[in-house]
C-alpha cells in the first residue's frame, strides 16, 4: 500500500511539474540608452500575426480568432473568424478603408489605428522624454507611451485623436521570437468599446 502511495505521489508530482507555467525571462536594459533599443526595431515594417481577439462593448462580448497583416505605414489587412467562419475583413490602404461589414467609426478607429500604434508602438518621432525610477515617458503632440525602464517594453500607450478623445492602449505578457521582444497581450480601449489581443504567433519582416 505504501509503495502504491509513493507512486501516485510520485506521479501527480510529475505531472505538476509537466504542466507548470514556464518562467519567461524578460530582457533587462539597465544602462542603455532607451534610444538604441527604439532605433534597433526601426527596421521592422511589416508584422504578420494571429491572435485570440474579444470585441467587447458594454456587457457584451464577441470573440474570435484573427489574422492580421500590417505595414509601418498603416496598410493593413485583418479578417476576424467566429467558429471557423469569416466574420470580418478590413483592408486598409493610403488611409482608404474598406470592409465586409458595415462598422462605426470608434470600432473602425480602433482597428486601423489602433492596431497600428499599438504594434509599431516605438515608430514615435518628435517626443520629449521624462524619466522616472521604474518607467520612461515618451510624449509628442499625438501620443503618449510609458516604457518599463528594465525592459524597455511598452505598459501603456495613450493616442490623443483630433477630436480630443483617447485612445488607450495597455500592455502585458512580454515574450520573444528570433530575439525580438514583444508584449503577447493588448488592451484597446475607446470611449464603450474595447478589444482585447492575445497573440498566439507573429513575425516581424517574414510572414507565418
Amino acid at each position: 500500500m505504501k509503495t502504491v502511495l509513493k507512486l501516485s505521489l510520485l506521479s501527480i508530482t510529475i505531472i505538476l511539474i509537466s504542466c507548470a507555467v514556464q518562467r519567461v525571462e524578460v530582457p533587462v536594459f539597465e544602462g542603455i540608452d532607451f534610444k538604441e533599443v527604439l532605433n534597433s526595431k526601426k527596421d521592422i515594417s511589416v508584422i504578420n500575426t494571429i491572435f485570440s481577439i474579444t470585441f467587447a462593448k458594454d456587457d457584451t462580448e464577441m470573440k474570435g480568432e484573427g489574422v492580421l497583416n500590417i505595414s509601418r505605414n498603416g496598410n493593413l489587412n485583418l479578417r476576424v473568424y467566429s467558429l471557423g467562419f469569416l466574420a470580418l475583413e478590413i483592408l486598409s490602404e493610403n488611409g482608404f478603408i474598406k470592409s465586409n461589414l458595415r462598422i462605426d467609426k470608434n470600432k473602425s478607429r480602433i482597428l486601423t489605428e489602433g492596431l497600428r500604434d499599438c504594434f509599431f508602438w516605438w515608430d514615435i518621432d518628435d517626443y520629449t522624454v521624462n524619466e522616472g525610477e521604474d518607467m520612461v515617458f515618451l510624449k509628442n503632440l499625438t501620443r503618449e507611451i510609458w516604457l518599463d525602464r528594465k525592459t524597455m517594453l511598452p505598459v501603456k500607450q495613450v493616442i490623443l485623436l483630433e477630436d480630443g478623445r483617447e485612445l488607450i492602449i495597455n500592455y502585458a505578457d512580454n515574450e520573444k521570437l528570433d530575439g525580438v521582444w514583444y508584449p503577447s497581450c493588448m488592451r484597446i480601449e475607446l470611449l464603450k468599446y474595447s478589444v482585447r489581443l492575445k497573440v498566439k504567433d507573429i513575425s516581424f519582416n517574414g510572414s507565418i
